[in-house]
């Protein structure tokens, strides 16, 4: 997807939420109008690895604003153009440094919490936000596996 555009949309149902996914993490050309962003070199939506997503939790729609209240066993949904793909969240990381950049790995895990890991190959997806709310100290993040797609 060319970088600024939107190309997808996510859903959270159990937080409610449907916003747009546009390539990239810009502030500017992103995440400030409303955005979820896509981290490039990250994998797509449904591609083996590790597809990851920023958005802000506080102003600006605010898309992750309530991401602290997923719990494992929720669904996190991705409609593009091509599928539906359907996500099981496994993990939640509640709290780790923002340069905590192996969160995005294609087999992700956490540099700074070596217990917070996955081990093995498969279609990730990778949700992360700013924490505590009102603040950039630290980074949320949320782990989901591929359960399904859907082609349309």
């Amino acid at each position: 997807p060319a970088p600024g555009l939107a190309y997808a949309v996510l859903r959270i149902p159990r937080l409610g939420v449907t916003a747009p996914v546009a390539e990239g993490t810009g502030k500017a050309a992103v995440l400030d109008k409303g955005y979820v962003g896509h981290y490039r070199h990250t994998a797509q939506p449904g591609e083996a690895g590790n597809a990851a997503l920023a958005g802000h939790r506080n102003t600006h729609g605010e898309p992750f604003r309530h991401l602290d209240l997923l719990r494992p066993g929720d669904t996190v949904v991705v409609d593009t153009a091509a599928a539906r793909y359907t996500y099981v969240v496994r993990r939640i990381l509640p709290r780790t440094a923002p340069g905590d950049g192996t969160v995005l790995a294609a087999v992700p895990h956490s540099a700074v919490h070596p217990a917070y890991r996955f081990t093995a190959p498969a279609a990730y997806l990778t949700l992360t936000t700013c924490t505590p709310a009102y603040t950039s100290t630290y980074r949320l993040v949320v782990w989901g596996v591929l359960r399904s797609t859907q082609s349309r």
